[in-house]
Parts: C-alpha cells; sequence; structure tokens
C-alpha cells in the first residue's frame, strides 16, 4: 500500500469515483495525490474523510510537536509508546525519528524500536520500491535507502537474553 488510489468506473452512461485516504500535501516519503483529469465530473463521488473537514497545522508544526515531546519525554528518563494505526503513517513516523536522532546526538545512545509485523512487511516495499516514492526520498538514495534506518531496529531483532531494558 504505497498511498491511496482512486477508482473512476463508468456503467450504464454513469460514473463513480472511489477514492481511498488521500492527501494533497506531500509528506515525508509520498507524493502529494494527483487528481485524476476525467471528461466528465462524476455522478457519483465516495470519499473517504478521517480527517476531511479539519484543518491542520503545517507539517512543520506538527513534526516539531511530536519531536520536542519525544525529545523532552526521554531526556527526562521517561518512554514513548506510539500506537500507529496507518501503514504510511508508521514508515512517515519512523523517518521523522530517525532524522531527528541523526540530527541531535545528545539523543543518540537513546533507542528507538518499532513492533508491528506489518509495518515490517510494508518496509520491505517502501525499501524495495523507494525509487517510487517522492523526490526527497529519491535524492536520498544517492547516499543509501532512507528505510534502511540507522537509528531505529525492530524489536524482534533484539537477543532477550542480552536486552537491557533500563533507561529511556
Amino acid at each position: 500500500v504505497l498511498g491511496a488510489a482512486m477508482f473512476f468506473i463508468e456503467i450504464g452512461g454513469r460514473s463513480v469515483l472511489y477514492t481511498g485516504d488521500y492527501s494533497m500535501e506531500e509528506d515525508r516519503h509520498l507524493m502529494a495525490a494527483e487528481l485524476p483529469r476525467y471528461h466528465t465530473s462524476p455522478d457519483v463521488l465516495i470519499v473517504e474523510s478521517t480527517y476531511g473537514v479539519q484543518v491542520h497545522a503545517s507539517r512543520a508544526e506538527r513534526e516539531a510537536r511530536f519531536t520536542g515531546t519525544i525529545e523532552r519525554i526521554v531526556s527526562g528518563g521517561g518512554r514513548c509508546l506510539i500506537p500507529v494505526f496507518a501503514l504510511g503513517r508508521a514508515q512517515e513516523l519512523l523517518l521523522i525519528l530517525d532524522e531527528y536522532w541523526k540530527d541531535h546526538p545528545h539523543l543518540q545512545s537513546i533507542p528507538i524500536y518499532y513492533a508491528s509485523k506489518m509495518a515490517s512487511r510494508a518496509l520491505r516495499v517502501y525499501q524495495t520500491y523507494a525509487n517510487m516514492m517522492n523526490a526527497r526520498i529519491r535524492s536520498q538514495m544517492d547516499l543509501g535507502n532512507p528505510f534502511s534506518f540507522s537509528h531505529i531496529r525492530n524489536l524482534k531483532s533484539i537477543d532477550v537474553n542480552t536486552f537491557d531494558d533500563r533507561g529511556p
């Protein structure tokens, strides 16, 4: 699932446009939705609309609030558990955290783990098809795969016999 899809169907002289979740704003890894051009407007439009009528803060503000909250908690010795219900959102948050840890050396001794079989499977797809992502991700491919994180590990890769669960 690399973003949402739109389906335009014409049957019996009627047309339907169905969309999954989409965003007109580019995020860390996916391009903004491209609205299809049709010769007519659909007779019926079906749109997923979890956040359809909400006005969001800018992406930079949301990321700063997210990373600032995480840093404040772990710097104070706390731990963060972040439940993520959407596949693309999990990868976006991992990209944000990995980049933030790279830019803040004082945090690099604090481990980040993810524990989602579905996120792991999706990560493999994103790693394989990184060339299908937005320009930012494609440009990072010259340096290495941006989905091969430097500061984030899958919890399944941890040896339970030597895992030290003390600290943030």
